[in-house]
């Protein structure tokens, strides 16, 4: 799991990205684009913001910070040359925000014609509530995605900030913008992606709204084959307080999954609807008789399609993300190594996370450019101190 930074490498070398530093899925994206090679140079506030920045925060990893003050004209004047430099800049502030900042996409697109202008915001730039201030659960929950969540049927759970700010966030971002990259490289004319968390989370569920549709599931929790509805859909709890997934939906696997239990010769059938509650009784009290360890070795490497839930820090040692290296350990911080892989242009992660303002003078010189003395001197830069 040990690892080291790299130089920069990827599929996305050359491209030249421009981050407004915020928080949650803005971040993530660019942390994406770095994995993938890009070159990303992050605008962070003096002193950071919340969340922003320092030793543990993996999402600000790959790239260098350069803290300008954004309510400085000098400043303005040099995030606008980066612009001309650029092939992508990405925001995540309110609607208007970076309009009323000078920085907005008409302004942006005018010093840059073949800019790509990546927006990330929860609600989306348009709509009634586009102003209004909200959080991941707050977008998923108009959505209809938190609804059905969990197995609960009094009340629903929401997956930490998983699903809206970095499934419907930032990977439609990241998907959006590298869309219009390849449109810009062929027609020399940029334009502005709208990534709104809204958006990406409702079409994450378009199975959701199929399965609605074909009447395999309803406005009801635990109601459907893939919300705990099923028996052999679930989570079981093992002996020792701790639970195994179930997930055996083709026949061949239920199979192998009634073998290995094993369920007894008159047990409901897989879709006995009549008996469902029968045979989940019977799997509930065979998986209370082996803790997860033994229960995992009886099902690992199996066609059953059941796994022991981990820790994160168990997830780390298992030996399948062990072997393929799924995470990383670079100076004593685990963390996720650049996802997918590639063939041709293998990804390596460049650098660990980085301070607010730890590379202004550095990075500005490397992106060319010039008369950092005076930005410095202004206040519009600032070059942090050395920890």
């Amino acid at each position: 799991m040990s690892g080291e930074t790299s130089p920069r490498q990827g599929p996305l070398q050359g491209v030249k990205v421009v981050e407004l530093a915020g928080i949650g899925p803005g971040p993530h994206a660019c942390m994406i684009l770095a994995d993938l090679g890009a070159d990303v140079i992050r605008v962070d506030r003096p002193g950071g913001g919340m969340l922003g920045g320092g030793r543990f925060d993996v999402l600000t990893r790959g790239r260098p910070s350069v803290a300008l003050d954004l309510k400085h004209p000098d400043a303005i004047a040099t995030v606008l040359d980066l612009v001309a430099r650029a092939d992508i800049l990405v925001e995540g502030m309110r609607p208007g925000a970076a309009e009323r900042l000078g920085l907005g996409p008409q302004v942006c697109l005018e010093r840059n014609p073949s800019l790509v202008y990546g927006r990330m915001t929860g609600w989306g730039q348009t709509g009634p509530l586009s102003h209004a201030a909200g959080h991941d659960m707050n977008y998923i929950s108009l959505t209809g995605a938190l609804f059905g969540l969990g197995q609960d049927p009094a009340r629903p759970h929401f997956p930490s900030n998983l699903l809206g700010d970095f499934g419907g966030g930032s990977t439609y971002l990241v998907m959006g913008v590298l869309a219009a990259l390849v449109q810009a490289r062929a027609t020399g004319v940029g334009q502005v992606v709208d990534a709104a968390i809204v958006d990406g989370t409702a079409h994450l569920n378009a199975m959701g709204s199929a399965m609605q549709s074909a009447g395999l599931a309803g406005d009801r929790r635990r109601s459907g084959m893939l919300d705990g509805g099923m028996p052999f859909y679930d989570l079981y709890e093992t002996s020792d307080g701790r639970h195994m997934s179930v997930g055996p939906i083709e026949p061949q696997f239920w199979a192998e999954f009634a073998r290995l239990l094993p369920l007894p010769d008159d047990a409901p059938g897989q879709y006995d609807l009549a008996r469902k509650e029968e045979l989940r009784g019977l799997i509930t009290d065979r998986f209370k008789t082996k803790s997860l360890m033994e229960w995992t070795a009886v099902f690992e490497g199996s066609d059953a399609c059941v796994a022991p839930i981990l820790t994160l820090s168990e997830a780390a040692e298992h030996p399948h993300m062990h072997d393929r290296g799924v995470f990383v350990e670079v100076d004593g911080l685990v963390q996720p190594a650049p996802a997918p892989r590639f063939s041709g242009t293998p990804t390596a992660l460049s650098t660990g996370p980085s301070r607010p303002g730890e590379h202004t003078i550095q990075a500005l010189t490397a992106w060319g450019i010039e008369g950092l003395d005076d930005l410095l001197a202004s206040g519009a830069a600032v070059q942090a101190e050395a920890d």
